[in-house]
């Protein structure tokens, strides 16, 4: 699978497009000024506990109060709490903590009362971005995010990805990370770790400890809400994330990102940063590679497939539902194989609109009916490996008795919207045309301005067929009037990419006669 990353960069925001053999798969947009990133860490104050939530609502030292849930506290919320008052205070003067003694867990049942006080500091991060009228969402669970590990202090847990199928891969890996990790910190191991050695893997881990010995020095005599730590640009941590060796291109169209995103990717895969490319072309980048056309395609209400067969996507408040339908071209001879097609084809477009649009939250799916339950537990099946590469946590439930499938999606931003509608040129926007009766009138005016100017010119019309129709009727119509006073013939030309009131001259030459002024 080939994958190409394309990067706009505009006034006032950063578009980026991720294409999987050609295919759209997620679009995602930064405005300049966003201040509030998953992964940034604040030192919050407690401004309000809510026994009755049993969470609290942060001061992080922005226009929204953020929320803390008790379940997000993490075991360790004493360790940190004690870490940061004494590095607050200057009684911990070693930012690692190999020499520093953890505190008892929390337990899982508890109430946020017990463990937290109104206007204490505590060291929080984001894990979800404002959405809509909520402010944004805290864990005080802290985890520092590389390519190949992230590091997580006051924990003594190493784990390895999932994806990673080898098990002596994994048991390698989980070996060499417990021989070099630091005291006191636990390490999640990534996918892209595999194969790298034990120096690539210490390199980074010294990098993201260099960044705990920042928050340590930061802390030092803070006694206010700030933020300690900015999460790279989206688009950096994006690539961070989610680069592997399927990725054959990223295309940028600004120098200063390009030069910026070239440095990112020497440091983290210098092997990868040839695939990197600044875009100098005149036409749009989104243009060029096809991405404009295919945001057209895939939002909005309707998602049309090849097959005819078309998905209608609503959003509500509590959930989102989307509704399958086999269009008309389904086959009829044998519905239960023709039912069963459309669903597969379906699915795989489903899981990719959830990755598009960053759908989340609960998602139910109306499935065209299939009598056969080997071909349910089929659809199942192939929904589950649509949904592999999704990177979002997410679990899918079998098609209930009803027919309707059921998806929970982690939502940890708004759901992306783009408008696919455009202001129509003949209305612009206010719902309203001009009178159709006179528009012949100004055909009629232009071309006397032009004879006037130039009684020898023999100009072509070119106008909408409906129009052309009208002209041409007749033997005594339109042309032979206009031939009888002007004594030469106007050629007329149809063009169905017309609006109705929309029509252009030429000369004879083919350049178009520029009237706008008399319109």
């Amino acid at each position: 699978m080939d994958k190409e990353l394309i990067v706009n960069k505009s006034p006032g925001k950063v578009e980026m497009a991720l294409l999987e053999d050609g295919k759209l798969m997620v679009v995602q947009t930064q405005t300049t000024d966003e201040d509030l990133l998953v992964g940034d860490i604040f030192l919050g104050s407690i401004k309000k506990l809510m026994p009755s939530l049993n969470a609290a609502f942060v001061d992080i030292g922005v226009r929204k109060d953020a929320f803390l849930h008790y379940t997000d506290l993490g075991p360790q919320l004493r360790s940190l709490c004690r870490f940061t008052d004494m590095s607050r205070t200057g009684k911990n003067r070693n930012a690692l903590l190999g020499n520093f003694k953890l505190q008892p867990d929390i337990i899982k049942s508890g109430k946020i009362d017990q463990v937290l006080q109104k206007k204490q500091l505590v060291l929080v991060q984001i894990t979800k971005e404002p959405i809509s009228t909520k402010g944004p969402r805290l864990t005080s669970e802290l985890t520092l995010p590389g390519r190949y590990v992230v590091l997580s202090p006051f924990n003594q847990h190493v784990a390895v990805s999932k994806k990673i199928p080898d098990a002596e891969e994994r048991k390698r890996l989980k070996l060499l990370i417990e021989s070099i990790r630091p005291k006191n910190f636990g390490v999640i191991v990534r996918t892209a770790a595999a194969g790298k050695m034990v120096a690539d893997l210490h390199e980074e881990i010294r990098q993201l400890t260099d960044i705990w010995r920042n928050i340590h020095k930061q802390l030092n005599g803070m006694d206010e809400p700030q933020k300690l730590v900015s999460e790279i640009d989206k688009t950096s941590s994006y690539i961070r994330d989610v680069l592997n060796e399927d990725f054959t291109k990223i295309v940028v169209n600004d120098n200063s990102m390009f030069q910026n995103i070239k440095g990112f990717m020497k440091q983290i895969a210098p092997e990868k940063a040839k695939i990197v490319s600044n875009y100098t072309s005149q036409k749009p980048i989104f243009d060029t590679f096809g991405i404009n056309r295919q945001i057209k395609a895939s939002f909005g209400k309707t998602s049309t497939m090849n097959s005819g067969a078309y998905l209608v996507i609503e959003h509500t408040e509590a959930m989102t539902v989307i509704d399958v339908n086999s269009g008309p071209k389904m086959q009829r001879n044998d519905q239960e194989a023709a039912a069963l097609a459309v669903n597969l084809e379906s699915a795989k477009e489903i899981a990719r609109q959830l990755r598009l649009r960053d759908i989340g939250g609960l998602i139910i799916i109306d499935f065209i009916d299939m009598r056969k339950q080997e071909n349910k537990s089929t659809l199942y099946k192939e929904m589950k490996k649509f949904m592999d590469n999704d990177r979002a946590q997410h679990t899918i439930l079998p098609l209930s008795k009803f027919g309707l499938m059921q998806i929970t999606r982690q939502r940890t931003k708004p759901v992306v919207k783009i408008d696919t509608s455009e202001q129509c040129p003949t209305c612009k926007g206010t719902g309203k045309a001009e009178a159709s009766i006179l528009i012949t009138d100004r055909i009629e005016n232009d071309l006397e301005r032009i004879m006037d100017s130039n009684p020898k010119s023999k100009p072509v019309l070119e106008v909408h067929p409906f129009i052309y129709s009208y002209f041409t009727k007749g033997i005594l119509g339109k042309r032979f009037q206009w031939y009888k006073k002007y004594y030469t013939w106007i050629k007329l030309k149809e063009n169905s990419d017309f609006y109705l009131d929309q029509y252009t001259f030429y000369n004879k030459n083919g350049d178009e006669i520029r009237l706008t002024h008399m319109k």
